[in-house]
């Protein structure tokens, strides 16, 4: 096993995780020793799944791959990266509107810690027009979203607006 010598830390919500945060993942991992997932928590958002389900789901996901974390955080990024001894955000691009709002958020963390640095991949041409938004509309309309999520989102998915039709 190699030492890990550049940990890049891949943040988001990820309420859930799609088949473009894997992609993203996944390429990531040709460029960089480790991953860590790193899931937002956030008490303003309201989001469909809790941080625990969002973690299992993403573990779940990406079980047997020793160079990818999954992890919580709170507060700044920033602080995060430094704490977790990394000095690389990385992160996913779509639209012209990603790019712009990822452009302030790197300024952002550069003016609070010059050490960071953000790395931004395009997402694959096929995940291009999905996000977790679209993905959980579609599925709470009982919209086939398979093939756009791991198996296990998608179950969960079914599951949780199910539970929701039945209330």
């Amino acid at each position: 096993m190699k030492t890990c010598r550049k940990t890049a830390i891949y943040p988001g919500f990820f309420d859930p995780i799609t088949n473009g945060h894997l992609s993203i993942v996944s390429r990531g991992l040709d460029i960089f020793d480790r991953v860590i997932i790193a899931i937002l928590h956030n008490p303003k958002k309201e989001p469909l799944f809790t941080v625990e389900e969002r973690m299992l789901m993403i573990q779940e996901t990406l079980k047997g791959n020793p160079n990818v974390e999954v992890d919580t955080f709170d507060g700044l990024l920033v602080d995060y990266v430094v704490q977790k001894k990394a000095h690389i955000i990385l992160r996913g691009l779509r639209a012209l509107s990603d790019f712009e709002y990822e452009f302030q958020m790197a300024l952002m963390n550069r003016k609070l810690n010059r050490n960071v640095q953000s790395v931004f991949l395009m997402t694959d041409y096929k995940w291009f027009y999905i996000s977790s938004t679209i993905i959980k509309e579609a599925a709470s309309f009982g919209g086939d979203v398979s093939g756009l999520v791991p198996e296990i989102v998608n179950h969960k998915l079914k599951e949780k607006f199910a539970k929701t039709k039945n209330t």
